[in-house]
């Protein structure tokens, strides 16, 4: 069957899971309990997922973690749906140029060099975000900004104190300040950049520089929440991030 036909048969206004057949709701789900490992801690989770919505639910695999600590990987048929057609989701409205286009709407519309700043702040001594958007390499495929021509990366790396960052941004007069987290264990992330956010307002930059962020648990609408203009989560790479930055800058007329 074709792809294009196997998707005009699909009722977009009850979306269930599909595993091997059109509306099967089969689903798998990874937990750990805190129960010592055994048949006793395999049916705990098996009870559990029914209590979930799902049917014919079997471990597939569990495995002893640490004393008291069982991890499980359980099947199951999801029994609920979603419509579809409803949703909507707050993302950044603008189109999403390559990097040539970039560069070209660098030249066009701006005619000078973009000043960002970016770093991972607070304690999170993760990297990985931040150079999968600022390094020349990129990430997948995908240059990051020390590569775009009319762009002047600085990527100051992690464990940046808020202070820091803000204080270079000023230095260098810059468009644009990217913060990334990816520790959010107890949601220190939302603390983190609440208290970047309130610094860049009392510094009196927030209406001279466009703030982003993004992360793992980053969403659009959580960044503009804690006072960002825009954020940017999983599968994110440099175009986006650059798309909105000059696109926003030719809005505000900060060219």
């Amino acid at each position: 069957m074709e792809k294009g036909t196997a998707i005009s048969k699909v009722d977009l206004t009850r979306v269930k899971p599909y595993g091997d057949t059109m509306n099967d709701g089969m689903t798998e789900l990874t937990f750990t309990l805190p129960v010592p490992y055994g048949p006793e801690a395999d049916e705990a989770a098996k009870q559990l997922a029914k209590k979930m919505g799902l049917e014919e639910a079997s471990v597939t695999f569990s495995k002893d973690l640490d004393k008291g600590f069982t991890f499980f990987v359980v099947y199951g048929k999801c029994t609920h749906t979603v419509d579809f057609t409803t949703i909507k989701v707050a993302k950044a409205d603008v189109e999403i140029m390559s990097r040539e286009a970039c560069q070209a709407y660098i030249a066009d519309n701006i005619r000078r060099d973009v000043v960002i700043v970016g770093a991972t702040s607070g304690t999170d001594a993760h990297t990985v975000g931040i150079d999968a958007i600022m390094n020349m390499k990129g990430f997948h495929g995908h240059y990051g900004l020390e590569r775009y021509k009319g762009i002047e990366a600085v990527n100051m790396g992690s464990q940046v104190p808020n202070e820091t960052l803000v204080a270079k941004a000023i230095e260098l007069n810059a468009d644009a300040i990217i913060v990334s987290q990816i520790v959010t264990q107890k949601d220190v992330h939302i603390q983190n950049l609440t208290n970047l956010a309130e610094l860049a307002e009392a510094e009196g930059i927030r209406g001279k520089m466009i703030l982003c962020c993004g992360g793992p648990r980053i969403s659009y609408e959580l960044a503009q929440e804690l006072g960002f203009d825009a954020g940017f989560g999983p599968h994110t790479y440099a175009e986006d991030v650059a798309s909105f930055i000059l696109t926003e800058m030719v809005r505000r007329k900060m060219a």
